[in-house]
């Protein structure tokens, strides 16, 4: 057989190192078992996967990306996979060994998520979120994974509320008007290779940060009660970031001080034609400080 040429081995014109080189947006089916619970479950997974490249290397070999991929896909048909995270920390270190000229390799995956969730009124509503996991492999030099999730929730703004009653010369207490907001926030947590964070955890915290959940079923009764709930729980952006930080703190004692946390808020504004965001990268350690 006619040995083809490797192209991407040849020098390049310019010889810089590139951080990341890959792929992105490959869709596959991951089968996931949880152990408490009794059958498995199936999510519709989407990866970024890259590897860096070295100076000398004009191109990186990506089909062995998705043979990665798609190999350790194979085996999850029998064997479910405990985490998305876990999953990304296997495929990360498979790519190092099918790699040998990358000293770092990143696999980033997102999934649609349905919870059975029970609204504030007592009934019961399927509500969708998105499961986030990343992991990162180092050649000699170890390993991290991160958890997370996207909540869509809603904020009220306080600002507008307190000066409305102002305005209005309100003298009550308790709730005023404002307007309303949705909400997105996008929490990402490292956590120690050997251990498990519940992504349902993640959302429960989330969701106690925002001013109220969002529910996909609302009838006329439970409109006016949820938007009475988001107004008696106004929030800025950043009141949705600090609370969950807290919540963090408060949920994961035990979290080791370098581990990383990552938290954005977005309130997409209803009387402005720009949104409002406000986020914190830091370590636990930071945290237990209470650093500014």
């Amino acid at each position: 057989m006619q040995e083809l040429p490797d192209v991407q081995a040849l020098a390049p014109d310019t010889k810089f190192k590139l951080t990341r080189v890959g792929i992105s947006g490959v869709r596959k089916l991951v089968r996931v078992r949880r152990p408490k619970q009794k059958t498995d479950f199936v999510l519709t997974t989407t990866f970024d996967v890259a590897v860096d490249l070295p100076p000398t290397m004009k191109g990186s070999h990506m089909s062995r990306n998705v043979e990665s991929i798609s190999e350790i896909l194979e085996k999850s048909t029998t064997d479910p996979v405990a985490s998305l995270e876990d999953l990304c920390l296997q495929i990360s270190k498979d790519l190092l060994r099918r790699h040998d000229y990358a000293t770092e390799a990143q696999v980033k995956a997102s999934a649609d998520y349905f919870l059975e969730r029970k609204t504030p009124f007592g009934t019961m509503s399927t509500e969708w979120y998105t499961l986030l996991a990343e992991a990162l492999a180092k050649r000699g030099d170890g390993s991290r994974k991160l958890v997370g999730v996207k909540v869509t929730g809603t904020s009220a703004c306080p600002c507008a509320m307190e000066t409305a009653k102002s305005l209005r010369n309100d003298a009550t207490t308790g709730p005023g008007l404002t307007h309303n907001q949705r909400n997105l926030v996008t929490l990402l947590v490292e956590v120690p290779e050997a251990e498990v964070v519940e992504a349902d955890r993640l959302i429960d915290l989330v969701e106690a940060s925002q001013s109220a959940p969002t529910v996909e079923l609302l009838k006329r009764r439970n409109e006016g009660e949820l938007v009475l709930r988001a107004h008696e729980h106004p929030k800025f952006v950043e009141d949705v970031v600090r609370g969950v930080l807290s919540g963090i703190l408060e949920a994961y004692p035990k979290l080791p001080d370098e581990s990383i946390i990552f938290v954005r808020s977005v309130s997409e504004e209803s009387i402005h034609k720009h949104d409002a965001y406000a986020e914190r990268e830091t370590t636990v350690r930071e945290l237990r400080r209470r650093s500014t």
